[in-house]
């Protein structure tokens, strides 16, 4: 299911693949200034280790040159993007060393708020790094993914998107198009973790919420913490120079 395109958007946001249900383009988005994020350039994701043999000629067709990780290493150790087959700048930017335990989500969808924050509190010298891979134009197109392609790939899209002056109600909108995924996300959970399905299905409305308040609690924190996001990026390695370099590369 695609999500809402911007008014003469020439290309879908989604693209429907086999092994992979989250994958949206970040193009089409407008700034505050009026210039507009450039189409197949930055893509967001979720688990990349799955792709079937139509899907790999779909990223080769894309022309993907970097793929960001942002899953645990654990998680990569177990299966990660067929880099063999498809050669990419592969790096691996852990925004957590573990997953958060099942019963972290009985506290309800506004949970997240405060988990997003401390991500971005823990991993910002990773955020940092992957904010410089990303403001280098010969490292395009990025794909930016962990599991589901909402939590920890929802901050680093966010502070992406902030910096390159996306207003946060769309940046909230573009987050929100994760709920069209989590249905699929979840069948994909239950199969691998058969035995934990009482649990999972009991914090499944939590655990997959796509709340777009959270997100936007996000960004406020980092305000409030750094005096803006462009504050809490030069805090952790990328300054004025990079974020210009980030802009002069993706929008037009």
């Amino acid at each position: 299911m695609s999500g809402p395109r911007e008014a003469g958007a020439p290309v879908e946001r989604h693209i429907p693949l086999e092994g992979a249900v989250n994958f949206r383009d970040l193009g089409g988005y407008r700034t505050g200034d009026g210039r507009t994020i450039r189409w197949r350039s930055l893509f967001r994701a979720d688990d990349l280790s799955r792709l079937s043999r139509p899907d790999r000629a779909v990223v080769r067709t894309l022309g993907i040159a970097t793929v960001l990780d942002l899953r645990s290493r654990a998680e990569v150790e177990s299966e990660r993007f067929p880099v063999d087959e498809i050669p990419v700048g592969f790096h691996h930017l852990p925004l957590t060393s573990d997953l958060p335990p099942f019963d972290a989500f009985r506290s309800g969808p506004g949970w997240f708020a405060g988990h997003y924050l401390d991500i971005a509190r823990q991993s910002g010298d990773q955020i940092g790094r992957a904010i410089g891979i990303v403001a280098q134009p010969e490292c395009h197109p990025v794909i930016v993914h962990c599991a589901a392609g909402k939590d920890r790939t929802g901050v680093l899209v966010a502070v992406l998107l902030a910096l390159l002056g996306v207003p946060d109600e769309t940046v909230a909108d573009d987050y929100a198009l994760s709920a069209n995924a989590m249905d699929a996300v979840l069948a994909r959970l239950l199969e691998r973790l058969p035995d934990q399905e009482e649990v999972i299905r009991s914090v499944a409305a939590t655990m997959l919420s796509t709340t777009p308040a959270n997100i936007v609690a996000l960004l406020d924190g980092l305000r409030e913490e750094h005096g803006s996001v462009e504050g809490y990026a030069a805090a952790h390695g990328a300054g004025p120079e990079v974020v210009a370099a980030l802009r002069d590369g993706l929008l037009e």
